[in-house]
């Protein structure tokens, strides 16, 4: 089991990525997004509303309630459903018990690990039998879609426009591919980078890969692929809200894990 580096250096990743990326608003991803208080909301194009802050500004006790039911409100009001991104160092302490209290439900813990973009930029390649291309057609988005929808058991359409609105901001989507002609062409993976513009980090999204195909180090030359982009684009770090299954693979690779995530999710 992989728990936070306690260690100088982490906790150095940690405040740079609180100060540059946490709570920001991601430009021209099709959302719209705005200030209440001391958290950024933003809803629309399609995916569940979600609230994120630096910090939230002393609000404790009964205050701090009132401000969690106001969001709430706000989405209910909508009828759609909103992620509170909590970290598990944010305060107060008590903040997890007060989300529950308003109807929120926590959701599987995630680590975020960061790592030096130039480190990662490794010449780890596609295994044999597959390749991988930078992709920006709809087709290319409809069959990532098909491939997660695959992997994960249900429906993953909605991904079809948020790679288009990512490739629209800059983003960087690679798909791996098989080669085998029985199987040209077919995605058995895919990975994206989202260019956090303005700080230093980029993050990696995405990853999922169906199950013969795990193993074979695919998950490690996309990172390194990535990693490569980063470097291109000016972007020292490289950021990733990891699960279990990617953890180990991230932590061999050097990036170290910063701190807990954990999803507070409100549904209508």
């Amino acid at each position: 089991m992989i728990e936070v580096d306690g260690g100088e250096r982490a906790r150095a990743y940690r405040d740079a990525y609180t100060e540059q990326v946490r709570g920001q608003a991601h430009e021209g991803d099709g959302r719209t997004y705005e200030r209440s208080g001391p958290v950024v909301r933003s809803y629309g194009n399609g995916r569940p509303g979600f609230v994120g802050y630096q910090d939230l500004q002393g609000l404790a006790g009964d205050e701090l309630d009132t401000f969690i039911n106001e969001q709430r409100d706000f989405f209910k009001e909508r009828n759609e459903e909103f992620e509170w991104k909590y970290h598990g160092y944010d305060l107060p302490a008590d903040l997890p018990e007060r989300l529950v209290k308003a109807g929120l439900t926590p959701d599987d813990e995630e680590m975020i690990m960061i790592g030096e973009a130039a480190d990662l930029a490794t010449d780890a390649k596609a295994p044999a039998g597959t390749k991988i291309r930078q992709v920006d057609q709809h087709d290319d988005f409809v069959r990532i879609a098909a491939m997660e929808t695959e992997v994960w058991g249900f429906s993953h359409d909605w991904l079809v426009d948020h790679l288009a609105q990512e490739v629209k901001a800059g983003g960087i989507v690679l798909a791996a591919e098989a080669e085998a002609e029985a199987e040209d062409g077919k995605v058995v993976s895919a990975a994206w980078l989202h260019l956090n513009q303005g700080t230093e980090f980029a993050g990696l999204w995405g990853g999922s890969t169906l199950q013969e195909w795990r193993g074979r180090g695919i998950y490690k030359a996309l990172v390194a692929a990535r990693a490569h982009k980063a470097v291109e684009r000016g972007f020292r770090y490289l950021q990733s809200d990891t699960s279990e299954d990617s953890r180990p693979i991230l932590a061999r690779l050097g990036l170290l894990p910063v701190a807990t995530t954990t999803p507070y999710n409100w549904r209508p």
